[in-house]
């Protein structure tokens, strides 16, 4: 779909991806952005770009109450990308049950919340796009990575089959695949799992744009960034070599 002019709607929109993606469709012309954010408060310096195009939106998508809300607050969307997501380190086998609560309830409910509230939305306005931004984490089971990558290998499922039940209606469901990216949580991960720094890094604005690329040329699975494009040829021709790769990290 093209973007120009478009009403997007980016979740997660108060840093690092998230952050990035606004000013991507803001510099493909888009008319308005809806950025999303569990705490409006945190979206200033995004907001502060370009008060007139970008819209702050409260959305916690773990609420079902914020998330009726917001759709009610944004009729107009178009384009959706579900980039809101959580992370916990520990092994499955030994750290708190409720943080692994927390990601699966956040990353994969959280996002078919926003789906189920803003499919009608795109619908009505005639179609568009939906980007569920996953990971290359989706791939394997990384031991000390916790909730995360089942988290990521659920929405990557639940993308593959809402794009069935979408196609009908008009919008297009696109499956994204960042590698490492120069965020917060990255840095974080990070600090737990330090073999993660021997992987090349993206900048969260070559991902975002690149995200952007891929929802424009109607691509179903979108790698947007070299370390996702090696991960993704790899996986399409020896999935169980991918699989000892992220899992070996630890």
């Amino acid at each position: 779909m093209r973007v120009h002019n478009a009403v997007v709607l980016v979740t997660g929109a108060n840093r690092g991806i998230g952050s990035a993606l606004v000013t991507a469709f803001l510099e493909r012309g888009a008319a308005r952005v809806h950025a999303g954010a569990r705490d409006p408060g945190t979206l200033a310096a995004v907001t502060g770009q370009d008060p007139e195009r970008i819209r702050p939106l409260a959305l916690d998508i773990t609420d079902p109450t914020s998330v009726t809300a917001a759709a009610a607050t944004a009729p107009d969307v178009t384009p959706l990308v579900n980039n809101a997501g959580v992370h916990a380190m520990g092994h499955l086998l030994e750290m708190d049950l409720r943080d692994v609560e927390t990601v699966m309830n956040t990353n994969w409910l959280g996002t078919l919340r926003v789906l189920r509230a803003f499919a009608p939305v795109i619908e009505r306005n005639g179609g568009g796009a939906v980007a569920n931004v996953i990971s290359v984490g989706a791939f394997a089971g990384t031991p000390s990575m916790g909730g995360y990558p089942a988290s990521k290998a659920a929405l990557n499922a639940l993308t593959q089959a809402v794009r069935l039940d979408l196609a009908p209606r008009g919008i297009d469901v696109h499956a994204v695949f960042p590698g490492p990216v120069e965020t917060d949580m990255l840095r974080l991960t990070t600090d737990a799992l330090p073999a993660m720094g021997d992987f090349p890094r993206a900048s969260a604005a070559d991902v975002a744009a690149a995200i952007v690329d891929g929802v424009e040329a109607g691509a179903d699975e979108i790698f947007p960034d070299a370390f996702a494009r090696e991960i993704g040829d790899e996986w399409r021709r020896d999935p169980k070599a991918v699989e000892r790769r992220l899992a070996g990290l630890a």
